[in-house]
């Protein structure tokens, strides 16, 4: 079955950016701590990656994250979603206008201009067509930003809640919780290692 999972990256105070995020810095000043343990050696943050990008039939991003990975200073063969793991998912884009060029021509965009919701039906139609000429269940994965997080958790649109709890404390920056609708979670795992805490909700 696929699932709807909203993987996220996110500070003990509650930011998924530091102070000052722009297209030629992404992560805003000190984010880059928030994805320590996607590049550990530990082998329990490298089986989480391992897993979470294995089981992505399809990606959803906003815009403002799609013109950072795609910049300048973007994706790369070693930063790239997933990379030296699996295979390339496909990535559908929310947007009011799609860009007129993009650099990374060897993924595959489908830009989306009628909606978050319209958006993740794609990703979900895509993932289940993925699953069945796989033979392996996918899923549609929600990266980011943090608006669009919390956007579809406000929507009703998440099943499962992933959250990589990073040791530092950013200050400001983007947060991933800006009030909304009350959503109950139930704690499903919890994987401690040096670099992040790994908590894994269903949300209800």
């Amino acid at each position: 079955m696929t699932h709807i999972i909203a993987d996220i990256s996110v500070s003990l105070d509650g930011f998924v950016t530091g102070p000052d995020p722009a297209p030629d810095n992404g992560l805003g000043t000190g984010g880059e701590a928030l994805h320590t343990w996607a590049f550990s050696d530990d082998p329990d943050d490298r089986r989480i990656l391992r897993e979470a990008t294995a089981r992505s039939g399809a990606v959803v991003l906003g815009r403002r994250l799609f013109d950072v990975v795609d910049g300048p200073g973007g994706w790369d063969d070693r930063t790239g979603y997933g990379a030296g793991e699996v295979g390339k998912p496909a990535f559908f884009v929310v947007t009011s206008t799609p860009p007129e060029s993009v650099r990374l021509t060897d993924l595959d965009w489908t830009f989306v201009t009628t909606g978050l919701p319209d958006a993740v039906t794609a990703a979900r139609a895509h993932a289940e067509e993925a699953s069945s000429r796989s033979g392996t269940d996918l899923d549609a994965v929600l990266m980011g930003g943090g608006t669009l997080l919390g956007s579809a958790l406000d929507a009703g649109l998440v099943d499962v809640l992933q959250l990589h709890l990073a040791p530092v404390v950013l200050g400001s920056g983007t947060p991933l919780f800006t009030g909304g609708t009350p959503r109950t979670l139930v704690q499903r795992a919890v994987t401690a290692t040096s670099t992040a805490t790994h908590l894994t909700y269903d949300v209800r």
